[in-house]
């Protein structure tokens, strides 16, 4: 097979995570997977990834390398005010700098500061200094302020580690930096476009056996599969030199939809909590839960999108037989005849609540998430899922999930909320 010929220096990318807590697994890189994805849209490659610890000689070995083999160097982490945060000293002494204390920056950290209450201690002291002939790059949602430069025709790029502030710091500020350079620079790829389907209910082999054939081999179209507790996510995305038009695209999207059809719960970056909010908000619906192993998750996914108490009205954490008897009257011989695991004790936790609230529906979940708990005809990873509509419609579902306690309460959670959803389509077709 040839090798594939390697890229024009000038649009390609590589990250480098730095901290010793990702190296001895405290920590994930999550970082690199959204920068990825930003500059894959910029038509800029991310042909490396790197991984540092909080050491200042590995970390300027690692620059280095990087600017050897990419014109666009991001680095996350190591901006903080304690002793083992070194990247702004690293970067400063590779790229023979000296390091100075900058209004800007300083401005911007006690101005957030001040808002939390706090005034700078002198380690907070040591993040507004930064590489001479750097640029800063304002921490929008947080105190650490980034930086970005350029050494031996490269731009290096300097954010902080946590995810929230680096998203931000990259959306508003190092993306419109990427883009102006990018357009005033001739040729190279096209910008990478990708396409993001969310799926609930169907194991990955199923789901990949309904897209089987639907990319032509010659549209150099890469379709992805990733499972996890949520279900399974479906991509689409193109090769930075195709020449895939948009309408080629649009017609794939087509085809996914199509083929996956109800299996198919939100696209792009829409959760299934944005979701079941938003179909409850059109038709002004509310909804109660109730939730026995899930612990509250559904609820607090629920509130995570803004402006839910337009329609949550309440949720009830029952996690014993007495507080399900207590709190939404569930009868004590219901429990005892059936075991509090099963389908009937679900469809009193949801008549129960939903009655005692007052609102349009009620959502239950009832389950053993293990890694005690189990009998030989209950297993680890049983969960009933009740609704209750009060209009006659009370639905029961049975589960068998897989996988450890942690697992399990996200699986339970997203089958109660996709429940929700078809419920609340159903309503909205009606």
């Amino acid at each position: 097979m040839p090798r594939r010929a390697h890229p024009d220096r000038s649009f390609t990318a590589e990250t480098i995570a730095i901290g010793s807590e990702l190296l001895i697994g405290g920590r994930s890189d999550s970082n690199s997977l959204h920068i990825a994805e930003a500059l894959g849209a910029l038509g800029i490659e991310l042909r490396f990834k790197s991984i540092v610890g909080d050491d200042r000689a590995d970390i300027m070995a690692a620059v280095k390398t990087a600017v050897a083999r990419a014109a666009v160097v991001i680095m996350t982490g190591g901006l903080g005010p304690t002793v083992d945060d070194c990247t702004r000293e690293a970067v400063a002494v590779v790229t023979g700098r000296r390091l100075a204390r900058r209004k800007e920056a300083l401005d911007g950290m006690q101005a957030r500061l001040a808002q939390w209450g706090r005034s700078p201690n002198k380690g907070q002291l040591r993040q507004a200094l930064i590489p001479s002939g750097a640029a800063v790059v304002p921490n929008p949602v947080g105190s650490a302020p980034g930086f970005w430069l350029t050494w031996t025709g490269a731009i290096i790029v300097a954010l902080p580690g946590v995810p929230r502030e680096m998203e931000a710091m990259l959306e508003s500020s190092v993306v419109p930096l990427l883009r102006s350079r990018r357009q005033g620079a001739a040729g190279g790829p096209r910008p990478m476009a990708r396409l993001v389907f969310h799926t609930w209910g169907l194991p990955e082999a199923d789901v990949d056996a309904k897209l089987a054939g639907l990319v032509p081999a010659r549209w150099n179209v890469d379709l992805g599969l990733l499972a996890s507790p949520l279900g399974v996510l479906v991509s689409l995305t193109t090769n930075p030199r195709s020449r895939v038009l948009p309408d080629d695209l649009a017609t794939l999207a087509d085809g996914v939809r199509a083929r996956l059809g109800e299996w198919l719960y939100a696209e792009g970056r829409e959760t299934m909590e944005e979701v079941v909010g938003r179909l409850l908000a059109k038709r002004q619906l509310t909804v109660a839960t109730a939730e026995s192993c899930t612990g509250g998750l559904i609820g607090h996914r629920l509130t995570q999108v803004p402006g839910s108490s337009a329609y949550l009205d309440r949720g009830v954490i029952c996690y014993s037989n007495r507080a399900k008897t207590e709190l939404l009257g569930v009868p004590p011989a219901l429990i005892e005849t059936h075991g509090a695991v099963s389908a009937e004790v679900a469809a009193a936790m949801a008549d129960g609540v939903r009655t005692r609230a007052g609102v349009s529906v009620g959502v239950s979940v009832t389950g053993i998430a293990g890694p005690g708990g189990a009998t030989p005809t209950k297993p680890v990873g049983l969960v009933y899922i009740g609704l209750n509509a009060g209009d006659g419609t009370i639905i029961t579902h049975e589960h068998r999930f897989h996988g450890d306690r942690s697992t399990i309460k996200q699986r339970a959670s997203q089958a109660a909320l996709d429940l929700l959803r078809r419920w609340a389509l159903r309503r909205e077709a009606g």
